[in-house]
C-alpha cells in the first residue's frame, strides 16, 4: 500500500511510540530499520510532546 502511494499522495502515521520502540512492533531491528528507512524518507516529522489534550 505504502509503494503504491509513494511520492503520489499524502500518508499520514500516527504513533505514541518513539522509533526506538518500533521494535517492539516488528519484533526484528533490521526489519524496523528499513522500514522507518522508508517511511521517513521525505518525511516531515511532528514530534509532539505536553500534555494532551484529550485528557484535559
Amino acid at each position: 500500500m505504502l509503494a503504491a502511494r509513494y511520492e503520489t499522495m499524502i500518508t499520514i502515521i500516527t504513533s505514541n511510540l518513539g522509533f526506538s520502540d518500533w521494535v517492539k512492533v516488528f519484533h526484528d531491528r533490521t526489519l524496523t530499520a528499513a522500514i522507518l528507512d522508508r517511511i521517513t524518507h521525505r518525511a516531515l516529522i511532528l514530534n509532539m510532546n505536553g500534555e494532551s489534550f484529550r485528557r484535559k
